[in-house]
């Protein structure tokens, strides 16, 4: 052996030596642990989550008509009728063509109508398009707590149905309802955790709710609702880095048909989880830091988030509307556009966070912006869907005045709030502070109101006495026989 491989050798030994009189004593310490573990008290393990999806799903199956409180059904039917109204309004959108030069080739069966439109498709792919519609201009109602728009994915899924069986406007209502506080509640239970990760929160929660209220007129049983919210939980999408895009109105759309979807698999026994919203691997937990199942369960069928819900007098995101609000109400007062220098808007930070969009280059673009939506107001006086056209958002005078708007954050400006400063030309400054937007729980839009945004909405794509007729039959939807009448009646000719 030579002297390398002999002190290879020797070293190999010597390792190899120590090792075994080490692990010895290394298994003799692992045995002495065991042992004390033995003795030791057990460690407590966390209380499983609460049964909160068997818990909803109970309640949506149980729950009857004739037990929600009238002015529940009332609001229910106001946000029927905006629905529809906004639906009309944005069919048609050059979204919503686009979808339909999609997907039309590949519908089923032409028997789901489109509001304002004389396509027929399947019902999943119409309960997409009326999605995509209602939602495209941001025209649509609010559940201000969690900023869920809770009709977009619920009612087009429920009257794509009702025109494949016969449903009844009194079903149909009751189920929208049932629906929309599932969705809603979700929302409360992640809140803002889950819209803070980025998260599009109608279009996630929202096929919960239009599953939910599938399922409800299908007559699912108990397990079978689990599983279409089971399903539901694998279908939740949507992300706010979109706002601004076609893909925006997308959320909703697929809301409504995922929904609608999960609803019919569960009826033929399609399996899924059985515990959806709870436990770390369940949709609740992934989809949020910080949430509380109590949301989910507390006060069920007792109060009804529906209550809550708001409609927008404005075609934007909603925290702009107190800017919006103030802007005209300078422009009643006799302030011109040129005479102005310019203007400062104090406000919560959700306006930055959502709409701080300085140059829109589309309409899009212009309903996620605070200074379009503060110039635009006081060149035109109103803020609907005419006011976040291409065109507008393009027009010299509007971009003139929007690069004379400064927006500054406060946390203790309430959402609904806004203090606005303008300085003219000639050395004025004028103050408004717009404690509560119109449109808002503290100053609702009238039933007046809403008749007049759905005949501003419906003028141009409807004639007029078609458009009465379908604002008659929405505000009649709970006593209709039969609520397929109602979609046939928002078709184009």
């Amino acid at each position: 052996m030579n002297p390398v491989s002999r002190r290879r050798f020797f070293t190999t030994a010597a390792l190899a030596a120590g090792a075994s009189a080490v692990l010895p004593r290394f298994a003799q310490a692992q045995k002495a642990a065991a042992s004390v573990a033995d003795t030791a008290a057990p460690a407590a393990s966390p209380a499983p989550p609460p049964e909160v999806t068997r818990t909803v799903a109970r309640w949506v199956l149980g729950s009857r008509s004739e037990n929600i409180p009238a002015k529940v059904r009332e609001e229910a039917v106001r946000s029927v009728v905006n629905w529809i109204g906004v639906a009309v309004g944005g069919s048609r959108h050059e979204t919503v063509d686009c979808a339909l030069a999609a997907i039309s080739p590949f519908s089923g069966k032409a028997e789901a109508s489109l509001f304002g439109r004389r396509e027929k498709l399947d019902p999943l792919k119409a309960a997409f398009v009326n999605g995509v519609s209602s939602h495209v201009l941001d025209f649509d109602d609010t559940h201000l707590k969690t900023i869920i728009h809770p009709a977009g994915p619920v009612v087009p899924a429920l009257l794509a149905l009702a025109e494949h069986q016969k449903v009844s406007g009194q079903d149909f209502l009751h189920a929208f309802i049932l629906g929309g506080e599932v969705e809603c509640r979700l929302g409360n239970a992640m809140y803002p955790s889950h819209y803070e990760m980025g998260w599009h929160i109608t279009g996630t929660c929202g096929v919960f709710g239009a599953a939910a209220a599938a399922g409800k007129l299908l007559g699912l049983n108990e397990k079978q609702m689990l599983w279409a919210l089971g399903l539901a939980a694998s279908e939740a999408g949507g992300l706010k880095i979109q706002f601004g895009t076609m893909t925006k109105s997308f959320h909703p759309g697929r809301a409504a048909e995922n929904g609608l979807l999960a609803a019919l698999l569960a009826a033929k026994n399609f399996t899924s989880t059985e515990q959806a919203f709870e436990g770390k691997e369940a949709y609740i937990y992934a989809a949020s830091r910080e949430h509380d199942y109590n949301q989910l369960t507390q006060g069920l069928g007792e109060r009804f988030e529906i209550a809550l819900n708001t409609y927008k007098p404005f075609a934007c995101g909603i925290v702009i509307h107190p800017i919006i609000d103030g802007m005209i109400q300078f422009k009643k007062e006799g302030l011109k556009p040129e005479e102005v220098e310019s203007i400062a808007v104090r406000g919560h930070p959700l306006v930055l966070k959502l709409t701080g969009k300085k140059t829109p280059q589309t309409g899009l673009e212009g309903k996620f912006s605070v200074f379009h939506s503060a110039a635009v107001a006081l060149v035109r006086g109103y803020a609907g869907m005419k006011e976040y056209t291409d065109e507008v958002v393009r027009d010299p005078q509007v971009i003139a005045l929007r690069d004379r708007v400064a927006l500054s954050i406060d946390p203790s400006v309430h959402e609904d709030e806004t203090f606005l400063t303008v300085k003219t030309r000639d050395g004025r400054t004028l103050t408004k502070h717009v404690e509560h937007a119109i449109g808002s729980l503290a100053k609702p839009m009238t039933n007046e109101d809403l008749e007049f945004k759905f005949r501003q909405l419906a003028d141009g794509v409807l004639p007029k006495d078609q458009a009465d007729r379908l604002l008659k039959l929405a505000w009649g939807v709970e006593s209709m026989p039969d609520v397929a009448e109602l979609a046939r009646a928002g078709t184009a000719a």
